[in-house]
Parts: structure tokens; sequence; C-alpha cells
């Protein structure tokens, strides 16, 4: 029998104190799989304990990597000269949405590849046709075996003009072309902040790649790289987050171990709506002790307003003064959370990509149930404003992508517990 959970959450208690942000979510799937390009052992400092970390954790060791993975310490030693395999079985790639990186470093480093198509949450269609555009154009033949991508070939430079701006493919195409024999342009590319850290920790194991945070990204392939010890950067998300929930419960919050110039979009917002913000080198500090205004928030491409902070402020804008107009450019399916937040009291229309959110005077602690990472992540903020108590059904959604959100939360005064479901 699987033992269930659920958060159960009083709320309208303002959160108080300091707290840290974790390692990066989205640059550490990147550079884990990574390792595999190498032709020595890594070692990756900063590592988020989180769900999809021990996914992955899983799967190397399946392929035959020598892991030695500490959780508490947040370090992976990775020995890759011992891998023997280079096919992930389709119960490991249905767990998590990054595990298509994988094809781009086996095929990197082996020149073949069989990954399951990517699991993950249910936000819209995601298609990895960049990527695989990516791959054929370094001389990959892909071959789509019953839900399994075979890639195979000889690895060779090549221009890549992506036909969007695509994050995942970015990165998966960048580290193919790491090993690849010749020169490779990445053109329409990504600029996250983990397009370029995951650049950096290449080119700390000896490749040579430029441009990365610009839209053209220039790698010269290399035979080999050797061994590095990497620390990855802290998670811009879950310190958007942290942010929110701040403001949410009217709060005072200092967060530490951020990167402020990645929080710029989301800075510009709340100061928007009246949230005062304060930034000094690696802190943040966030708080609210009135009302809030509505705004109108797009999500773009970096450094435009990130998608995976959509839902977070979502849940904050169902109790700003005005009605509020999110549009959600990236992704096609991604108000579910909202309306699990009506049985709270919020006042929503969505109509296609828009929705509009009128804020009301309280919200009121329901039972709700989270669909995917982010919106169940903006669940939790809309219990922590909610009067009386919430429970969040599903929280295996929200450990894939926070640390013990749960924990920190308490940490800073938050009536918030994990409770095991009958």
């Amino acid at each position: 029998m699987v033992d269930c959970y659920k958060l159960s959450i009083r709320g309208e208690v303002p959160l108080h104190g300091e707290t840290f942000v974790s390692g990066g979510k989205n640059t550490s799937l990147a550079v884990v799989p990574a390792v595999l390009l190498c032709d020595e052992p890594c070692t990756i400092e900063n590592l988020p304990d989180i769900e999809d970390i021990h996914v992955l954790y899983r799967i190397l060791t399946h392929l035959g990597a020598k892991v030695d993975y500490n959780n508490k310490e947040r370090r992976m030693v990775i020995d890759p000269t011992t891998v023997d395999k280079t096919a992930v079985p389709f119960a490991y790639s249905q767990q998590m949405r990054a595990s298509y990186y994988l094809m781009g470093a086996l095929f990197g480093r082996y020149g073949e590849a069989q990954v399951g198509y990517p699991g993950g949450c249910d936000i819209g269609s995601r298609p990895i046709d960049q990527h695989i555009k990516g791959f054929r154009l370094l001389g990959g033949e892909i071959l789509d075996e019953s839900g399994m991508l075979h890639i195979k070939g000889t690895l060779s430079g090549s221009i890549v003009n992506f036909d969007m701006i695509t994050v995942g493919g970015t990165i998966n195409v960048m580290l193919a072309a790491a090993r690849a024999k010749g020169n490779t342009v990445l053109m329409h590319a990504a600029k996250e902040p983990h397009v370029v850290d995951v650049a950096s920790f290449l080119n700390s194991m000896g490749a040579n790649i430029k441009g990365a945070g610009t839209d053209t990204i220039r790698i010269k392939g290399v035979p080999h790289l050797h061994g590095t010890s990497y620390t990855v950067i802290p998670d811009q998300i879950e310190a958007g987050t942290l942010m929110i929930a701040a403001a949410a419960t009217r709060g005072d919050v200092l967060i530490h171990g951020c990167i402020p110039t990645h929080m710029e979009a989301l800075t510009a917002k709340l100061l928007e709506m009246g949230v005062f913000v304060n930034s000094q080198d690696d802190r943040i500090r966030v708080r609210l002790n009135k009302g809030h205004r509505s705004i109108r928030l797009t999500t773009q491409e970096y450094p435009g307003f990130p998608t995976d902070l959509q839902q977070p402020m979502s849940a904050l804008l169902t109790r700003a003064g005005g009605t509020s107009e999110v549009i959600e450019n990236i992704f096609d399916n991604r108000f579910k959370h909202l309306d699990e937040m009506r049985r709270m009291g919020a006042q929503v229309i969505i109509s296609g990509k828009t929705a509009y959110i009128e804020g009301v005077p309280e919200l009121r602690g329901a039972p709700v149930t989270a669909t995917d990472l982010r919106g169940g992540a903006a669940l939790v903020i809309a219990g922590l404003m909610a009067k009386g108590v919430t429970e969040v059904y599903n929280p295996d959604f929200i450990d894939r992508g926070y640390e013990r959100l749960e924990d920190k939360l308490s940490r800073l005064g938050a009536d918030i517990r994990r409770e095991r479901v009958e």
C-alpha cells in the first residue's frame, strides 16, 4: 500500500523571519545528466533535495555509473566511466519531464541513446520536436520505437536555427554538441539563467561554449572532457515563490542565497502591486502590511515574467484590489489551479490563454488537489491567505520541485503540516 499525504494549512498567519533558497531545480536536472559526457568523475554541489534528483540518481545507477549521493550535504559525486548502458527504461523517463536531457548527454558521449518520451506535469502540449530537429542536424538518426526515442549516429557540428525559443531544446542540443566534431551554432536560443549555468558547468569540464545568455550560442566540439567540481546556482522559482508567499500573507521576510538580477521581472510586478521589495547582494526582503493592487501580467521567455511563477502569482492576485489580467503565452493548460481556487471563493473567468481574476475580500479554506508542480505551490499560497483550514492533496507534485516547502514556511511562522491521508 502506498502512503498518501496532504498538506494541512491554517491560513491568515503573516510570514516573518529569514529563510534561504535551495539549489536550482532546472539547472540541477540538466547538470547531473551532463556528467555522462565526461571522461572522469565529477562532484556537483548545492543540489536541491527533491524527488526529481532522486529519480536521476536511480537512472544513473541503472546506466552503470558509480554515484555517491549525500542528500543532507546536497552533494553528488558521479563516476561516469563505468556506464555500460545507453537505454533509459520508459518507467524512469515517465517520472520526470527533464529525463529528455539524458538524450543529449548519452548521444553526445556514446553516439546513441534510447530514452522514453518524458513525463512530468500535465500543463499542456510540450513537444520535443525542436530537440529532435537539433539532434538530426548534428547527424542523429531518430527512430520512434513504441514510445521510446532511439537516437544514433556520428556527431558533427551544424547550424541549428530553432523555430521557437525552447529552453529544454537549447540545453539538450548544447549537451550533444559539446563533444561533436566541428563547430555548432545555436540560433534563436533560450537565455534563461539555467542555460547559462549549464554552459558554465560544461566549460568547467573543458568544453568550448560561448554566447550562453544571448540568442546565439557557439560551440566548438572537443574530444574529451575532464572532471570538475561545480556548484549550481540558487533556484530562481523557489526564490520567487517565497517572495510571493511573503506578500500574500502580508508578512516581512528576508530571503538569503538568491540572485536578485534573476528576479527582476517578478520584483517589478510586486512593486507595481504596492509590495515593498528591497534587494542587496544575495538577499531580498519582501514586506507588505496593507492591501495590494491588481495588475496585468504576461508570461514571456527570460528576461520576461517566467511561466513557472504565473501560478503562484495568480494566487496572490485573487485578493488584489480590482481585476487582474493574466496572459499565459508559454503553455496552453496552466490555469487548472484556478479551478481549485474557485472552491476557496476566488472569482475567476478563463478565456483561452487569459485569466481575469477579480480580487475578493477573503478566501475560505477548502480541500483542493494539486495537479502539477507550480499549481501545487499556488494552492499552498492560497491556503496561507485563506480563512480556516485548507487541505492540499497530491503534495508529491510539489515535492518534485521544492525542497520541503512546508518546513521552510513553517520556520517563517506558517501553520502548515504534512499529514497522512487515511
